[in-house]
């Protein structure tokens, strides 16, 4: 049986986020270090922009075959013809991207409190996006902070595939994977590193270790 999510290292990018390196060159470095989902978020800059970032990060990608997810912008993942889109509870309800977007083979939603779990909208999604963990400074609208033991409640409650983020490292990675989370998102870990391969290559050790 093929996985239906079988990915592991999840690299959540926007160019303001890479400290050191030009943005394609840090998601070209992670992708070789072990990151194998990518997810373009772009929250301060203009459509056109976005667009732009987005056809250049998918070229890069292609080269690799890793696939690009695209944050809360459907006609921006639509146009670039990304292989998913990832929103949240205040963004494009999935239901409503389902109907849009008939070929769309990947479809995440991150869920802020439990209730969300037994709506539509969670069971309309591929996977699960369990935001934050641990609180983060590159997010901080956000209701709870899930912690390990919030990731073990979600999984005795579910089956979807858990994609854990919010303040994820190379510290904390083992122990996320052992309480049932299947995948880490990272931002900082990897954008905001001198070396952003040899990093993905750390945080993947920690998560095949798990």
């Amino acid at each position: 049986m093929v996985k239906s999510f079988p990915y592991q290292l999840y690299l959540v990018i926007s160019e303001e986020a890479c400290v050191h390196n030009h943005f394609l060159t840090v998601a070209e470095q992670a992708v070789k270090g072990g990151v194998d989902l990518v997810q373009l978020r772009e929250k301060n800059t203009s459509t056109q922009a976005f667009l732009q970032k987005a056809f250049q990060l998918k070229e890069v990608l292609d080269r690799y075959d890793v696939p690009l997810i695209i944050n809360d912008q459907l006609e921006i993942a639509q146009q670039v013809e990304a292989y998913g889109i990832h929103v949240g509870t205040s963004d494009i309800a999935p239901t409503q991207i389902r109907k849009n977007w008939k070929n769309l083979q990947c479809l995440g939603y991150s869920i802020e409190e439990l209730q969300q779990l037994d709506t539509l909208e969670s069971k309309t999604a591929d996977y699960l996006g369990i935001s934050p963990v641990f609180s983060t400074p590159t997010k901080t609208d956000t209701i709870t902070e899930w912690g390990l033991n919030g990731i073990q409640q979600i999984r005795s409650m579910t089956d979807k595939p858990l994609v854990a983020i919010g303040n994820m490292n190379i510290q904390n990675t083992y122990e996320v994977i052992k309480a049932g989370a299947d995948c880490i998102a990272v931002v900082s870990a990897i954008c905001a590193s001198r070396n952003p391969a040899t990093a993905a290559e750390q945080l993947r050790n920690e998560i095949e270790k798990a």
